[in-house]
């Protein structure tokens, strides 16, 4: 899954070009997931053949090397378009990615992935909730993805609201989600949110929270983990360098 492809293939090419790129980086069988990657190169859409071809440990493969295409600037040149006609009568992602709303963190981007690949949820913190259980429970056990990623990023501005206790309207219950993680964060130097690596700190240590609380409050997702049907993993975001840091 290295190569980037630029230009306009045919649906078939396109597959070919993918499969043969994941398998030399692999050494496994035929795996589709984001363009060298996760599905066909620039047009057409993640089919139910090729997201259930891949082990959970494939996924989290293209998605880490999808990441890697977008720090080093080697996007995979796509037809948008193609890809919206093919997914229009149905969807395969192969994972699900649970992200802050922070607007400098869209998981599509970050991982280069295409339409139709991963679903995709962002909540301020990205904190869990039932309704976010829900659908992740939904994303996993009914449509089939095999990844449930959940990522934190550096500079978080509801890291930093929790940290200075902001209360306002719904905020204030969204952001006591946060809080555990700011007493569970073991931290040597000044604890304030005008210390980035104090910060940075709390947001991994929330993202090691949110996977506890998947893993304790939806038996369903914890099962499916226990299985190996899933992976459930989570990783944190630096808004500077562009990489994931999976933890």
């Amino acid at each position: 899954m290295k190569p980037a492809f630029s230009g306009k293939l045919d649906h078939h090419s396109s597959r070919r070009r993918f499969l043969a790129a994941t398998i030399g980086a692999c050494g496994v069988v035929p795996v589709a997931l984001v363009h060298a990657q996760l599905g066909p190169q620039a047009g057409g859409a993640l089919t139910k053949a090729d997201r259930d071809r891949m082990t959970p440990a494939q996924v989290l493969d293209a998605l880490k090397q999808g990441n890697e295409r977008f720090r080093t600037g080697k996007m995979v040149a796509r037809e948008y378009r193609d890809q919206q006609r093919a997914s229009a009568a149905g969807q395969y992602p192969a994972a699900v990615v649970l992200g802050c709303i922070d607007s400098r963190a869209p998981a599509e981007l970050v991982f280069d992935a295409a339409i139709g690949e991963t679903f995709n949820a962002r909540i301020a913190g990205n904190v869990v909730n039932d309704d976010l259980l829900g659908s992740m429970e939904f994303a996993c056990a009914v449509a089939g993805a095999k990844v449930l990623l959940v990522f934190g990023h550096t500079a978080c501005g509801a890291i930093k609201g929790a940290i200075d206790d902001v209360e306002m309207g719904n905020l204030t219950g969204l952001l006591a989600r946060v809080k555990p993680a700011i007493t569970a964060t073991k931290f040597d130097g000044e604890k304030s949110s005008k210390n980035a690596a104090y910060v940075d700190a709390v947001a991994k240590t929330n993202v090691s929270i949110a996977l506890d609380n998947i893993r304790r409050r939806s038996p369903i997702l914890a099962d499916l983990e226990k299985k190996g049907s899933i992976q459930i993993v989570g990783g944190m975001y630096d808004l500077v360098t562009g990489a994931v840091t999976f933890l």
